[in-house]
């Protein structure tokens, strides 16, 4: 289990609702790998109770490799949440930063 940095993840919560309002994003495991494999994704979060884990697994590796800052939150119902959906999601990418761009900027 990866220990959770506060500061990190409200951080990156902020970062998605400022990108939806103002920029764009993407949601959901396939949407997130296709614009990381594209090197168009600005911030990758991903949720740590995703089951089963291989739906995620990729995405910190890819993340490393096309150098785009990759943040793990504990609950995949708040990633959702903070992305404006009413139900959970694996993860969610910023493509867009919009007015985020300082948060993503401190995130990596």
């Amino acid at each position: 289990m990866t220990e959770f940095s506060q500061e990190k993840i409200s951080k990156a919560f902020e970062a998605i609702e400022l990108a939806k309002k103002t920029g764009k994003i993407k949601k959901g495991a396939n949407e997130v790998t296709k614009v990381v494999e594209k090197g168009t994704a600005k911030l990758v979060v991903v949720a740590q109770d995703v089951s089963p884990k291989e739906i995620i697994m990729h995405l910190e590796p890819l993340c490393k490799e096309k150098n785009i800052p990759y943040v793990e939150v504990p609950v995949k119902d708040d990633l959702g949440a903070a992305a404006g959906l009413r139900v959970g999601t694996a993860s969610v990418a910023v493509v867009k930063e919009g007015e985020s761009k300082k948060i993503i900027k401190e995130l990596s």
